[in-house]
């Protein structure tokens, strides 16, 4: 069918990456539609971040991903209103960088922006990283084509979660 991620490798977005990190029974429930995250007060918070700074650069809309902006060179950039960097953050670029590479752009890497905190991460885009793209890629569909929902995470790691009702709820 198209339009499904189970399917269409076209689908498969930074947000999908992001919950892979995060936690594969996020992205499960996120490939099948449930978004609690619409009225959650850090996703909004988040999104406020997004749209106040870096108010001169454009997003790019690739259909299946949005990536807050690319510079010259080639630079993805990724603002996250978290105070602390993730492995997730990281390869939410790592996947523009490929999508980015797939449309025949030669990407240099990217960086990760936390104006909360005034931190840059750099993202190197390399051989070793295509490799973590194409295997989080990979790892993310196998997640989504399962029958089941993962397994929880330990509830301490759920913390400001938008899907802990869904999971945890009485």
């Amino acid at each position: 069918m198209p339009g499904d991620p189970h399917r269409d490798e076209s689908q498969l977005g930074g947000v999908h990456l992001k919950y892979l990190h995060h936690c594969p029974r996020q992205l499960w429930l996120y490939s099948r539609g449930y978004r609690p995250e619409r009225g959650n007060e850090l996703v909004a918070l988040g999104e406020t971040v997004d749209e106040t700074t870096f108010t001169r650069r454009r997003d790019v809309d690739l259909g299946e991903a949005k990536i807050d902006w690319v510079t010259t060179g080639a630079i993805v950039h990724e603002t996250k209103s978290s105070r602390a960097p993730s492995p997730a953050h990281a390869a939410q670029v790592r996947h523009y960088c490929l999508l980015l590479e797939r449309r025949g752009i030669t990407v240099r890497g990217g960086i990760v922006h936390y104006p909360l905190i005034r931190r840059t991460t750099d993202v190197p885009w390399d051989a070793t990283a295509r490799a973590q793209a194409e295997t989080d890629e990979a790892r993310a569909r196998a997640v989504i084509a399962t029958d089941t929902t993962p397994e929880r995470l330990p509830r301490s790691r759920c913390r400001s979660c938008s899907y802990t009702d869904y999971c945890w709820g009485d």
